[in-house]
């Protein structure tokens, strides 16, 4: 069974989010890497931008782990309908 992709044959849907996140809060790939490696996850900058360039599944850990960092909510990374919130633990 293949898996499941967008209708572009996207594999995530938090690509443009995380891009601007990431600027956002002036982090270069590899800072962005340092800061999910301490979290405990095995991501280094390759993984970043296989997953900014939409080419890499993002596992629900990983997406926990990038609203901690961001302090967003989980709905703004996805749908990026929400506003940033500050009550993300």
């Amino acid at each position: 069974m293949p898996k499941p992709r967008s209708n572009t044959g996207d594999k995530n849907l938090i690509a443009e989010r995380l891009i601007e996140l990431r600027r956002k809060h002036h982090l270069s790939q590899r800072d962005l890497a340092s800061k999910l490696q301490l979290l405990g996850l095995d991501m280094d900058k390759n993984v970043i931008t296989r997953i900014e360039t939409k080419k890499r599944y993002v596992t629900d850990i990983e997406l926990q782990a990038l609203a901690k960092i961001f302090k967003v909510s989980y709905d703004y990374l996805i749908d990026g309908k929400t506003d940033e919130t500050d009550n993300v633990k």
